[in-house]
C-alpha cells in the first residue's frame, strides 16, 4: 500500500525555522512529482514547493520562495522542506503529496493532479 508520512511540524516563534520530512513507501521513488502543500484554517489548500524526484526543476510559490527549500534523499525515499524566516501567516497544516510520472521537468503546484497524500503535520508560528 502506497502511503506518505510527514513529520517535523510544531510551534515556533516568528523568524524561526523548522524542517519537515516526508517518508514515502513508493515503488520507484525517483519517478514521481512530489511536493509540499499547506492549508490554513478557512482557506484552500495551496501548493508551495514541488519537484520531480528523478531530477528536475524545483518550483516554489511566491509566498515561500527565498525562505523555504525543498530537498530529497532518494536513498531514504524522503522529501524535506527546510523552512526559514517563518511568519505567522505560514501557520497551516502541511501535507506531502505525490503523483506518479515517468518524465521529468517541472511539477505543478496545483493540488488537483496529486493523488497520493499524507496525513499532514501542523505548523504554528506565533508572533
Amino acid at each position: 500500500q502506497v502511503h506518505l508520512v510527514e513529520s517535523g511540524g510544531g510551534s515556533v516563534q516568528a523568524g524561526g525555522s523548522l524542517t519537515l520530512s516526508c517518508t514515502a513507501s513508493l515503488n520507484t521513488f525517483s519517478r514521481y512529482c512530489m511536493g509540499w502543500f499547506r492549508q490554513a484554517a478557512g482557506k484552500e489548500r495551496e501548493g508551495i514547493a514541488t519537484v520531480y524526484t528523478g531530477g528536475g526543476t524545483t518550483t516554489y510559490s511566491a509566498s515561500v520562495a527565498g525562505r523555504f527549500t525543498l530537498s530529497q534523499n532518494n536513498a531514504k525515499n524522503t522529501l524535506y522542506l527546510q523552512m526559514n524566516s517563518l511568519k505567522p501567516e505560514d501557520t497551516a497544516m502541511y501535507y506531502c503529496a505525490a503523483l506518479s510520472r515517468t518524465y521529468g521537468g517541472s511539477c505543478t503546484l496545483r493540488t488537483g493532479p496529486y493523488n497520493i497524500w499524507g496525513q499532514g503535520t501542523q505548523v504554528t508560528v506565533s508572533s
